[in-house]
C-alpha cells in the first residue's frame, strides 16, 4: 500500500499558498490536493497555480450550487465540470497533477468508480460505430437530443453525423 502524506497548511497568505502547493508537488511523485474554503478562493487558487506552473495539469472539482432535493437543478456548467473531473480521475491522469476543490465539494457524494468506468465512451477518427447503440448510450448517460447542440449534455443527429457536447469540453465534437 502506498504511503499517503498529509500536510495541513493554515494561515498562509493568499497567493503564497499556491507556491506552497507547487513546492510540495516538486517533492512528491503523486498528486497534490488542495481544499479551498469557498468558490472564490478556489478560482483564485486555480488562477495562481496555472500562472506559476502553466504546464501542470489542474483538475477542478467544484461543489454543487444547490442542495440535495432542492427544487432547482444544479447549474449545467458545474455538472459538466464535476463529471469532467471525475472522468479524468477515473480514466487516467499523469502521475503528478493538482486537484482543487472546496470543503463542500470534497464532502459531496460522487458515483462509484465502477459506475464512472461504465460511463465512458471512446471513438477515434475513422472508427465505425453502431448509431443505435451510441444513441442508447447517450440517453442512458443523461444526454438530451436536440436539433443543434448548444450546451454540455446535448447531442444531435444529422444524417450519418452525430454531434456530441460532452461535459468539460469547450464545444461539441
Amino acid at each position: 500500500m502506498a504511503l499517503i502524506k498529509r500536510i495541513t497548511v493554515g494561515g498562509a497568505a493568499e497567493g503564497w499558498d499556491a507556491r506552497l502547493i507547487l513546492e510540495e508537488i516538486g517533492r512528491t511523485s503523486g498528486p497534490v490536493i488542495h481544499i479551498a474554503r469557498d468558490d472564490k478562493r478556489l478560482a483564485a487558487m486555480e488562477a495562481a497555480v496555472r500562472f506559476f506552473a502553466p504546464e501542470m495539469p489542474v483538475v477542478v472539482f467544484p461543489a454543487w450550487d444547490c442542495l440535495p432535493y432542492d427544487r432547482v437543478s444544479p447549474n449545467a456548467d458545474i455538472s459538466a465540470a464535476r463529471m469532467a473531473a471525475l472522468a479524468g480521475l477515473t480514466h487516467g491522469m499523469p502521475p503528478q497533477f493538482v486537484l482543487l476543490t472546496t470543503v463542500s465539494g470534497a464532502m459531496q457524494r460522487v458515483p462509484a468508480r465502477s459506475v464512472l468506468r461504465e460511463a465512458a465512451f471512446t471513438a477515434r477518427v475513422g472508427d465505425r460505430l453502431d448509431e443505435a447503440a451510441l444513441r442508447q448510450f447517450l440517453v442512458r448517460m443523461g444526454f438530451s437530443q436536440s436539433p443543434t447542440v448548444m450546451e454540455p449534455g446535448d447531442y444531435a443527429v444529422r444524417g450519418g453525423i452525430i454531434d456530441i457536447y460532452p461535459p468539460g469540453e469547450g464545444g461539441p465534437v
